[in-house]
């Protein structure tokens, strides 16, 4: 049996992409699903197809860059099933561009939600599951965390950012709580659709070609929920077999 049935799955950037992705999949393993995003429209036909398949699943605004939301998230979750199992971070934006280019807004923006946006998730999320005395964040960071490519330098340094948190709060919580970090290379989402530098936006389409469906990242997501209480998968990469990168 499954080790993530009956499990309380709280997904950010549940909209779209990975997120949607991974809500789907673990619905199916028996998890019961708390989607968060600011496209409400979506969450709620996403919900909703969840739960004509037999699924548990509710469904809540929430921007990530608000303090506020991300704690009406967390007990509107609690609310609903009565604890939180598994947090997973996924909310992210990549507006990439030349340093040169300066687009200060979009650097703030990408610092906002991929580095607040999770610090968030852990400060909503972390008295829960000390009080509970169990849980597990995972969070969603990139091969991006691990090298700098051209046009991504902003990007980049988000998620090497996410990648020290997460081994930060790992060695700090340890125990009853499990924290995993998940990477992914190039995986078919709309974060490119953000990308407003054309000489970026062109690099990015032709990046994209070998992309990954996004769920291989969520059953990455899965592996690392089900597995039992006392083991923590710590660091998982998933990319194109075909990248260099």
């Amino acid at each position: 049996m499954s080790n993530v049935k009956g499990k309380v799955v709280v997904i950010t950037g549940a909209s779209s992409g990975i997120g949607e992705a991974t809500a789907r999949l673990l619905a199916e393993q028996g998890a019961s699903i708390v989607l968060g995003a600011r496209r409400t429209e979506r969450l709620e036909a996403l919900a909703a197809e969840i739960r004509s398949k037999g699924g548990a699943a509710e469904y809540c605004a929430l921007d990530v860059t608000s303090k506020e939301q991300m704690d009406e998230f967390i007990s509107f979750a609690k609310s609903k099933f009565g604890r939180v199992d598994v947090l997973v971070n996924n909310a992210g934006v990549m507006p990439l561009s030349p340093l040169e280019a300066l687009k200060i807004d979009e650097w703030n923006r990408m610092i906002d939600v991929n580095i607040r946006g999770v610090l968030h998730g852990i400060a909503a999320g972390l008295p829960l599951m000390k009080q509970q005395g169990f849980g597990q964040f995972i969070n969603v960071a990139s091969v991006g965390a691990y090298s700098v490519t051209p046009t991504a330098a902003v990007y980049c340094a988000t998620k090497y950012a996410v990648r020290a948190i997460t081994d930060g709060l790992r060695m700090e919580v340890g125990g009853d709580i499990r924290v995993t970090l998940i990477s992914p290379g190039v995986t078919e989402s709309e974060l490119a659709d953000s990308i407003t530098d054309e000489e970026s936006r062109e690099f990015m389409k032709e990046y994209r070609r070998i992309a990954i469906p996004a769920s291989a990242i969520a059953r990455s997501i899965q592996y690392a929920v089900e597995q039992p209480a006392e083991v923590d998968v710590s660091e998982i990469i998933v990319r194109p077999a075909a990248s260099p990168y």
